[in-house]
């Protein structure tokens, strides 16, 4: 499909974007007093879609097959490689492991292991399996083996980004790697892991070198922030030193962002992957929220770990 041919695509999703949570819609939830009350308030706000699904499949109908769109659920893909690899080492049942919407079915990845036939996998997933089975299965080491998965995950969302020339995906991808370099970094730094852990672990990216994040997180944990406070990023270092959960807060709250450069576009299929994104931000919100209330949490640090809305 060519840009034009998104307009009545475009159209539709713009009229879903006025069914997303406001501002004065979250901060009723969060005023209410009991778990039951903000469940009863928000059956009267959340409208269709209101699962990840739906949102998925309303959008592949408005552009089916679109590879671009594709992307978005790489991460969802290379999760449930994960969660397939775990059950078939342990003998455990998978299936309520496994996430969705995904671009391929548990079941055909659990096949892939059964046959070691991982042609039957996209392309982007066939070296990841074979090689996260292989470094499991020989070695135990099930962190490495998610590494692996993690790492390769990033790389083929960059890479089909760039393959198919699409800015605003490219721009998507190199903020969700540079998020997870700067948490995988951290966390190895933390652990004290060895350069070979950091190499299988680390991707890299147009914005974050991998060798430059290698050596810095070898240098420890005060020597890795130091480095990074030099980067274009270093604000949210800042927030990492503060608190971690900050932290994680900023990375979401810059994948917002970036899917609001697209709200104003009348063409083409950014504003489908922008309300994708949005929806997703709104219910990692709902989530936090109810477990928020579930724990008692005071009114204030609710409103804290509050991701930004698209809205």
């Amino acid at each position: 499909m060519s840009a034009t041919e998104y307009a009545s695509a475009v159209a539709a999703v713009k009229a879903m974007e006025s069914g997303l949570l406001t501002h004065s819609d979250i901060d009723q939830l969060i005023g209410t007093s009991a778990l039951s009350d903000m469940r009863t308030l928000l059956d009267s706000k959340l409208s269709f879609p209101k699962t990840m699904e739906e949102v998925w499949g309303l959008l592949t109908s408005y552009a089916p097959g679109n590879e671009t769109l594709k992307i978005l659920l790489y991460r969802n893909d290379f999760h449930n490689l994960k969660a397939v690899l775990k059950s078939k080492l342990s003998g455990r049942e998978v299936s309520g492991c496994c996430v969705s919407p995904s671009n391929v079915n548990y079941s055909e990845i659990d096949a892939a292991f059964t046959s070691k036939d991982y042609d039957t996998l996209p392309a982007y997933m066939r070296e990841a399996a074979d090689d996260a089975y292989e470094l499991a299965t020989r070695t135990l080491d099930g962190q490495l083996s998610d590494s692996i998965i993690d790492k390769a995950a990033l790389a083929a969302m960059q890479k089909s980004a760039d393959d198919l020339g699409n800015d605003f995906m490219k721009r998507f991808a190199v903020l969700t790697t540079v998020c997870a370099d700067i948490k995988t970094a951290y966390r190895c730094s933390l652990m004290q892991k060895p350069r070979h852990f950091l190499e299988r672990a680390i991707c890299g990216s147009s914005e974050l070198d991998r060798e430059f994040l290698i050596w810095a997180a070898l240098s420890g944990t005060d020597g890795l922030l130091r480095q990074l406070e030099a980067t274009p990023y270093n604000e949210a270092v800042k927030l990492l030193r503060e608190s971690p959960a900050q932290f994680e807060k900023w990375c979401d709250d810059i994948i917002v962002e970036h899917a609001e450069s697209a709200r104003m576009q009348a063409f083409g299929v950014e504003p489908l992957a922008a309300y994708y994104i949005a929806k997703e931000a709104e219910l990692k919100n709902l989530r936090i929220l109810t477990v928020c209330k579930e724990c008692g949490t005071d009114r204030d640090t609710i409103t804290e770990r509050m991701r930004k809305l698209y809205v």
